[in-house]
């Protein structure tokens, strides 16, 4: 019998052994460290299983309960039935949980967003391929019109050319990943204005932490021309004027908290720092629709503030060592003053 791959086993373990309790408890931890790393305000784009404890979790630091960025929650997400995680259940146990909302059809398609929204979704996320295309173009446009009615966004997981074609033509507000995008795919987005996430961050955590292994040739040459293709289709976003927004794609815990990697990752592909800079605030305020009050630093605006000890433009790692945070003229880190009193004895 074949072996089940460990990160299959990992994410099913996940969902069978974590009570949603336990895991609003890991959310309020992440949030934490997330708020501390210089975070002020973050979208949390699907909760992986966890029902609607991201809902509870926003409210909970929103009411002070828990420290924490400001939040926009996707909740459960919505998937193509049998089309997303887990993937390794057997078909005997029929309750067993779900990494998204999985849906047929239209109309089933339509309540699952509704749905979502009545318990508080902030923004909706759909997944429009996995390996393959998936949800279909009039499955996501029912979506897409649903959460514009309300205002809301829709975030589509793309990383096929047909699967990013299909979620740009049903509406979405921005492609999640998008890998494996093309010219005509971007040349779409600039026309809708449709915002790009790159997610390249654990991307480039994985090439360093194993870059010292004895990776196979051909295995290394798979790897290197895959971020070729990646560095080719941020430049080519860039020239065509395609909306850049940093997301960091946190999907292991101790990923959690390290959202600069995302930006020291698009720099390593080609990006200014300074443009990185603005992919995770006045782009990434814009995508959130919330540009009005987060994002920069201007009259009528959130006191959010961050400090490191260096000029991040000349070294954009510095962004990983955080040393003072303040979230709507509140301190919450300060490790400047700290150490100055700590020198003066």
């Amino acid at each position: 019998m074949a072996r089940i791959p460990e990160g299959d086993t990992g994410y099913v373990l996940n969902l069978a052994t974590k009570s949603q309790a336990f895991r609003a408890l890991e959310g309020a931890y992440n949030a934490r460290i997330t708020l501390q790393a210089g975070y002020t305000t973050i979208r949390d784009v699907e909760n992986e299983g966890s029902d609607y404890a991201d809902v509870a979790l926003r409210d909970a630091i929103q009411q002070g309960l828990a420290d924490g960025p400001r939040m926009q929650v996707a909740t459960r997400a919505i998937a193509a039935v049998g089309q997303y995680n887990p993937f390794v259940v057997s078909p005997d146990l029929t309750n067993f949980p779900t990494g998204a909302q999985m849906v047929s059809g239209v109309e089933e398609a339509r309540r699952a967003v509704r749905e979502q929204i009545g318990h508080g979704a902030d923004l909706i996320k759909v997944y429009a391929d996995w390996n393959h295309p998936t949800l279909t173009v009039e499955e996501m446009s029912v979506i897409v019109e649903e959460a514009h009615k309300q205002k809301l966004k829709v975030a589509a997981h793309a990383t096929t050319p047909e699967g990013i074609k299909n979620a740009v033509t049903a509406g979405v507000d921005s492609i999640e990943h998008g890998h494996h995008i093309n010219r005509e795919n971007l040349e779409t987005m600039k026309a809708k204005g449709t915002f790009l996430v790159p997610t390249i961050g654990l991307i480039d955590d994985m090439i360093e932490a194993h870059k010292n292994d004895a990776t196979a040739a051909e295995e290394r040459k798979g790897i290197d021309a895959f971020l070729r293709d990646i560095q080719q289709e941020i430049e080519i976003a860039r020239s065509l004027g395609v909306k850049i927004a940093a997301g960091f794609d946190a999907a292991e815990p101790d990923s959690q908290g390290k959202n600069a990697n995302e930006l020291v990752a698009l720099t390593k592909l080609g990006m200014t720092p300074l443009d990185a800079i603005r992919a995770a605030t006045i782009n990434a305020a814009e995508l959130m629709n919330w540009q009005d009050k987060v994002g920069a630093l201007e009259l009528d605006h959130y006191a959010d503030v961050i400090a490191v000890e260096g000029d991040p433009l000349a070294d954009i790692t510095l962004l990983k060592r955080v040393k003072f945070v303040m979230k709507g003229g509140k301190i919450v880190k300060d490790e400047i003053s700290s150490h100055a009193l700590a020198a003066n004895h």
